[in-house]
């Protein structure tokens, strides 16, 4: 079967992850408006230059996953572009860095708004975007991936959007960045489970790995139930009014994916589970931005 050069790429970005990049965006910027602080500038060009990083992220896990040997044969996960043959080694290389190196140069009007607290936080968003699966240490391939995507998926990505438009730090946004960075690490929990024979193999010391695939199971379900409780706290601390509780129209799907990842037969069943896990993050994601514009 033939690809187009386009869908091979486009394949390769890993578009069905990339809610990960959209939603914290999306959080931040409606918290900003919510304190008459947006700004479109600001928040369009924290949008390009987080999707940029993530599918920079995504070549990179490609290349650095296919030179050490982790893409087999006898995987089950999406195809790779490199391990399939379908991108040479280097230029996925060339991909990465370009891509890369985009995200910093479209960032640096966000470095001339926000100041050097920005450029601190690109660089380091892009430095262990790279570090997740190349270097010395891989995170992703010692136990720290869960902890990296919710730092910087999370955490980051939400407070550092509301600061680029607001210029100032706030508590709502801490607390509005859980849920996201928790919705975020599950779309990694699955992969994970997927993969956790395959990495036991290829000597990916996963949380998986680590723990096993009940820990993994229960992470799932702690990290729904976490993204759940965190609007009673703006609700009861911050006054907030009952349309933060919207994202609870999307807890049936939420129940149905959590008994997928308990229950599935076969790990394969687990590329659709990613993908509407993908999905259900967009859902949540939509609903909390409608309760926060909605106060």
């Amino acid at each position: 079967m033939q690809h187009s050069k386009l869908s091979i790429w486009l394949r390769a970005a890993r578009p069905q992850t990339l809610a990960a990049s959209f939603v914290p965006i999306l959080v931040g910027a409606s918290l900003a408006w919510h304190h008459s602080a947006f700004r479109w500038d600001t928040s369009l060009v924290a949008l390009a230059c987080a999707l940029l990083i993530q599918i920079g992220t995504n070549f990179a896990n490609d290349y650095y996953d296919f030179v050490k040997g982790a893409d087999t044969p006898d995987r089950i996960g999406f195809e790779r572009a490199t391990a399939a043959g379908l991108v040479s080694p280097e230029a996925m290389f060339r991909a990465t860095y370009l891509t890369m190196g985009l995200a910093f140069l479209l960032g640096l009007y966000l470095v001339w708004v926000g100041g050097w607290v920005i450029l601190a936080i690109g660089l380091l968003s892009l430095l262990f975007g790279i570090l997740y699966t190349g270097g010395p240490f891989p995170l992703g391939y010692n136990g720290l991936g869960d902890l990296f995507v919710f730092i910087f998926f999370g955490i980051v990505a939400v407070m550092g959007t509301y600061y680029v438009n607001a210029l100032q730090w706030n508590i709502e946004s801490f607390w509005l960045a859980i849920p996201v960075g928790a919705l975020c690490v599950n779309i990694l929990v699955v992969n994970n489970l997927r993969d956790v024979e395959q990495d036991k193999k290829n000597g990916k010391r996963t949380l998986g790995v680590l723990l096993g695939e009940k820990a993994l199971q229960a992470e799932y379900l702690l990290l729904i139930m976490m993204s759940y409780s965190t609007p009673f706290v703006l609700l009861l601390v911050y006054d907030y009014s009952l349309w933060i509780l919207l994202p609870f129209l999307s807890l049936p799907l939420a129940i149905q994916l959590n008994n997928h990842i308990w229950f599935h037969e076969d790990k394969r069943e687990l590329n659709q589970t990613l993908e509407r896990t993908a999905q259900f993050m967009v859902l949540f994601g939509l609903l909390l931005a409608t309760g926060i514009l909605f106060q």
